[in-house]
């Protein structure tokens, strides 16, 4: 039993280690699209028709860059962390609906299936007591 209790003293470094590789993944996809022109926001938002959304394709394609840039760096600090995994998981659901739409089938949808699967589990989980929102 003390090996366990030594094992679980590690839950919030593995947390914050965690919370830092994805959260800097998601900037790493994200600024880009944030960065990019109107008109590629646009484009990106057009992706919004795979759900039956035709409108407003500027607004989605900036919020895609603005959930997974900004969303990035809320959970890597562990602010407002709940809110930014929703933003973060909704925009992976629309890639994964985009990548079977078109064609790529689970092998082109997987990563967006696998990250969104991380990201709902630290929804749940939390960001752990090395976070923002816990001091």
């Amino acid at each position: 039993m003390a090996y366990l209790s030594k094992v679980y003293n590690y839950k919030d470094l593995g947390l914050l280690v965690g919370r830092v590789g994805l959260g800097g993944m998601m900037m790493f996809h994200g600024l880009p699209k944030l960065m990019a022109s109107p008109a590629k926001w646009a484009a990106l938002g057009g992706t919004m028709q795979n759900l039956g959304i035709n409108f407003l394709p500027t607004f989605w394609g900036f919020m895609a860059g603005f959930s997974e840039g900004f969303g990035g760096l809320l959970i890597i600090l562990g602010l407002l962390f709940r809110p930014a995994a929703i933003f973060i998981i909704l925009t992976l659901i629309v890639a994964v609906t985009n990548h079977f739409v078109s064609g790529e089938g689970w092998i082109g949808a997987s990563h967006a299936i696998e990250t969104g699967l991380a990201f709902f589990v630290l929804f749940f989980v939390g960001p752990g007591k090395y976070s923002v929102d816990k001091k």
